[in-house]
């Protein structure tokens, strides 16, 4: 008797109904069915806060492995061994301090110049190659107060604009269908019908079909749904209140950077899941923000520029330190997430990092640098000269080489990032 096999669960699967689809994140029951493991996709998300990061408080002082954690590492400590610390790096010919901004993926020579023409950053060259995978070849965020800037540059130099709105990417990502049941469905998110509610008979009807594992990863993807879509309307019903009129002097600015930096890596976190897409930059652009964090009064642009002062100091190190929770949350949520053999977090690149070594005074030597997961032999801080820095588009081609992109070039790359290697 000849037995045909059932196929295997196809990668693109989706919950559909009622102009809703949800993308499915990688299941057991996807492998391939005679006995050869799915390879899981491999990612990277590009993360630049632009306006330095005091140095005191974030590089160790010892090299290698064993180095003593910095304030800003502690916050990172259960990910000792999923991040590797990088001093001593630069884009060599990119000068004109916050102009740099322009160029933190793209190593372009003297930004702010009137000649000045950008090149294709790092993510748009991979996108090139791999972008066609999925449903959207590359995904550019920031986080600003406004405006939509763009750290993803085409190859002739154009910035591709950056989506600023949480609820507008959880739309393209996860709302599908006409004008009309679009707009149906935001409807129904705002009056407590979540989008998983839409296609509750047909997840049900999927999770009979799945293993154990299986089932508690579905658990744990639908969980990171609601929570993202609690996030959203919250932010959506004060977008919606009317501000009162006090005749009083104005305040400094109170919008909320750190609720707005959690919504985009859980929507990262999300894209990555379901594989909506594999590369996706985000640009933390703090100009304007008087966050609401415990020791922080000031705006993020004038404690940049402490001139050395002790108050400044202390609340820009409040600030900075936050980001760095954020980004531990990030890749907690990563790391909770089990992808065929590995977690996402060991298939995905967190590149993390400043156009700026040093706000104060616009300098963009020796930037802070954090790449964690990815699959390397992390655990250590390589430290390369602070003086004549080591080039930083090494470790962009090493990124592209781990990512499956084929390159031995990238900007002024002289080669791959010594003394980073790949675990297994």
């Amino acid at each position: 008797m000849t037995h045909i096999a059932t196929p295997a669960m196809n990668r693109r699967t989706f919950l559909r109904a009622s102009g809703a689809a949800l993308a499915l994140p990688f299941l057991d029951a996807m492998r391939p069915i005679f006995g050869k493991s799915a390879e899981a996709p491999r990612r990277m998300i590009s993360i630049c806060t632009n306006l330095g990061v005091l140095e005191r408080h974030f590089f160790p002082a010892e090299t290698g492995r064993g180095y003593a954690l910095t304030p800003y590492l502690e916050a990172m400590k259960d990910f000792r061994e999923h991040f590797t610390v990088v001093s001593g790096s630069s884009h060599g010919e990119v000068t004109g301090g916050h102009s740099a901004e322009a160029t933190f993926l793209t190593a372009a020579p003297h930004p702010g110049t009137a000649s000045f023409r950008n090149s294709i950053s790092l993510d748009q060259f991979a996108a090139e190659r791999i972008g066609h995978l999925t449903r959207v070849s590359a995904l550019p965020l920031v986080v600003s107060k406004s405006g939509n800037q763009s750290l993803s540059f085409t190859s002739s130099g154009v910035m591709l604009p950056a989506e600023r709105s949480p609820a507008q990417v959880f739309k393209a990502l996860f709302v599908a269908g006409d004008a009309a049941s679009v707009q149906k469905q935001v409807e129904q998110l705002r009056t407590g019908r979540s989008i998983l509610d839409t296609v509750a008979n047909r997840a049900a009807a999927l999770q009979k079909q799945l293993g154990s594992a299986d089932r508690e990863r579905l658990d744990q993807y639908f969980t990171s749904v609601r929570e993202v879509e609690r996030r959203l309307l919250i932010a959506e019903e004060w977008e919606g209140k009317p501000k009162p009129r006090l005749d009083v002097p104005a305040p400094k600015d109170g919008e909320y950077l750190l609720e707005k930096l959690g919504a985009m890596y859980d929507l990262a976190h999300l894209a990555f899941a379901t594989d909506s897409t594999r590369l996706i930059t985000l640009l933390i652009k703090l100009d304007g923000f008087s966050e609401h964090i415990p020791g922080v009064s000031s705006e993020s642009h004038n404690l940049s520029h402490h001139v050395g002062r002790e108050d400044k100091l202390a609340q820009l190190k409040n600030l900075e330190l936050a980001e760095f929770r954020h980004l531990a949350a990030l890749l907690a949520k990563l790391k909770s997430i089990n992808e065929g053999d590995a977690t996402l977090l060991d298939r995905t690149q967190v590149l993390y990092g400043s156009n700026l070594g040093n706000g104060n005074n616009h300098d963009t030597k020796n930037l802070p640098i954090l790449l964690a997961g990815g699959g390397y032999k992390h655990g250590q801080h390589l430290a390369f000269d602070r003086k004549n820095n080591y080039p930083l588009p090494n470790l962009f081609v090493t990124m592209l080489n781990r990512l499956g992109v084929e390159a031995s070039k990238f900007a002024s790359s002289t080669g791959t990032m010594r003394g980073l290697d790949t675990a297994g």
